[in-house]
């Protein structure tokens, strides 16, 4: 079920950091790439970097990627779907408003979760996205081919895929991400102006403290949009937040120790347990789904997956010649393969299982 590269061809709207590391990695793999960017010089100092091939977009690309800040993609992913045939997918951290504007079925909501603290097109690395998660967020009216082609490249990139629906990407991101990287802005906020009274403060600011704030080293033209697109659930989250310090404070205040070592504890026991990047699974099964040609099979199928914490290796799609059904291909581990297959006939569809010799 491997994508063949030959004579692939992608476009990279947007060639700083992120779009300039796809690039770089496409173009590693044999993919040919064009790329345009807002700004001329960075177009053209992506060329020198090898980023991409030539300035320009060219029509027959089978794939555009969207890597502009999250108000501009809207209007950047229309004029991609206008100007080209391909598939068309994004980057920005935002979802639910961006998936909403272009509601066209060639274009698959994205967002890997990557990032440096480099800037621009300078710091681009071909590397940047292998290992990482990368969400994908099909909807009902989402072309199964089109998800199928986006899907199979980013894996091939090194990401982990994970589909989830826009809006509750929206308010796990805001968990995981946005809240974190506010929080650091305002740590490294206190510590900037008590360093002001303090000339050895930041001089003492090491290990922890700069694990902690290492986010807030990124570019802040980014964030304006994001916490425009995402406010809702950036502040709930951070209402969350302050009510959870406010206990903390409590549990400091009237020295409770039993408290404060329960809270430390749960603490460390779910950093622990956070789940680590396997690079080569073990044994893999086939599962196949058939389901009827029609919108939004696919967005409940790979949703469910996501939902049971079961990644989906490879995916392909079978159409049939005749008639209203096709057939999902499904890469997964063994271990999870009947859990999965389990959880999709309590909705109706009939899946099976097929071993990897």
């Amino acid at each position: 079920m491997a994508l063949d590269h030959t004579n692939r061809r992608a476009a990279i709207v947007g060639t700083g950091l992120i779009g300039g590391s796809i690039g770089m990695a496409l173009r590693a793999q044999g993919w040919v790439v064009t790329g345009i960017d807002a700004d001329e010089a960075r177009a053209r100092r992506a060329v020198e970097l090898g980023a991409v091939d030539t300035v320009g977009i060219d029509p027959s690309v089978d794939v555009t990627f969207i890597a502009a800040p999250v108000e501009a993609i809207p209007a950047l992913a229309r004029r991609a779907l206008a100007e080209t045939s391909g598939a068309v997918t994004d980057v920005g951290s935002v979802k639910a408003s961006v998936v909403t504007a272009v509601s066209d079925p060639r274009f698959v909501g994205g967002h890997p979760m990557a990032g440096s603290e480099q800037l621009g097109v300078d710091g681009a690395d071909p590397g940047l996205v292998e290992g990482a998660v990368w969400v994908l967020t099909p909807v009902d009216s989402t072309d199964s081919r089109a998800y199928a082609l986006v899907r199979s490249v980013v894996a091939t990139l090194g990401a982990e895929v994970l589909a989830l629906p826009p809006q509750r990407h929206d308010a796990l991101v805001a968990v995981v991400s946005h809240v974190p990287h506010l929080t650091a802005a305002a740590l490294m906020g206190l510590a900037a102006t008590g360093a002001e009274e303090h000339t050895t403060l930041l001089r003492l600011a090491a290990g922890g403290f700069r694990d902690m704030t290492r986010v807030a080293a990124g570019s802040p033209a980014i964030w304006p949009d994001i916490c425009a697109q995402n406010r809702v659930a950036i502040v709930d989250v951070i209402d969350t937040l302050l009510a959870a310090l406010q206990d903390l404070r409590g549990v400091v205040d009237r020295a409770d120790r039993e408290a404060l070592l329960e809270t430390l504890g749960r603490a460390q026991a779910a950093r622990l347990n956070l789940p680590s990047r396997v690079a080569q699974p073990g044994a893999m099964a086939e599962v196949r789904v058939p389901v009827p040609d029609r919108p939004g099979s696919l967005a409940e199928v790979t949703t469910l997956a996501t939902d049971l914490g079961v990644n989906i290796a490879d995916l392909e799609i079978a159409h049939s010649t005749e008639g209203d059904r096709g057939v999902l291909l499904m890469l997964v581990e063994v271990d999870q393969a009947e859990a999965f297959r389990r959880a999709l006939s309590d909705r109706g569809y009939r899946p099976s299982i097929q071993g990897l010799a």
